[in-house]
């Protein structure tokens, strides 16, 4: 199965390159001493991303998939659940022989960020989950396993564990193990 996808934003946000030549402008009466993505004018501006997402049945209880995914890069980014970058994986999945057991899966994901948002964050500054005064930027690398739990009718637990080099696309930062814990109720 191949699925194309493509989104657009508009919004009242902030451009990274702006905020980094207002934040170099010394000439302003009171310079800023980090950029910051928020101090512009109330204006409208566009973000948009297209994505592939490509899935093979390998066995009956097995699928693989990779995805790639790319957005323009040039605005703030805002609080969306999950949003595609670019990013490869593969998941198994497969059924034990206990009617609770459900799914278990692995995968592998590459992520990066645009070079205006990289020098925004090296300058110091801050988005809506990124920043904290310096950025040595590296692709976030991702190691994620789950195994899916049917605890009680429409009741599915799903414990896991995710490995994540260079977090937030900074080298100085981690290796980081983040424990997860996701629920699905079905009504």
């Amino acid at each position: 199965m191949v699925r194309l996808l493509a989104y657009t934003n508009y919004a009242n946000m902030g451009i990274y390159r702006d905020a980094v030549t207002q934040f170099l402008d010394h000439t302003s009466p009171a310079p800023e001493t980090v950029p910051d993505i928020t101090n512009h004018p109330w204006h409208i501006t566009r973000k948009y991303g297209f994505g592939v997402n490509v899935e093979q049945n390998l066995a009956r209880y097995v699928t693989a998939y990779a995805r790639w995914g790319w957005d323009n890069g040039k605005t703030e980014s805002l609080p969306t659940p999950r949003s595609i970058r670019r990013s490869r994986g593969c998941r198994g999945e497969w059924r034990a022989l206990a009617s609770h057991a459900g799914p278990r899966g692995y995968c592998v994901r590459v992520d990066g960020i645009k070079k205006d948002h990289q020098v925004y964050l090296a300058d110091g500054g801050l988005g809506f989950l990124l920043g904290d005064g310096g950025l040595n930027y590296g692709r976030e690398n991702v190691v994620e396993t789950y195994y899916t739990v049917h605890v009680w009718r429409g009741i599915y637990v799903a414990p896991g564990v995710q490995h994540i080099n260079d977090p937030g696309y900074n080298r100085d930062r981690g290796p980081v193990v983040v424990p997860t814990l996701r629920a699905h109720v079905e009504f």
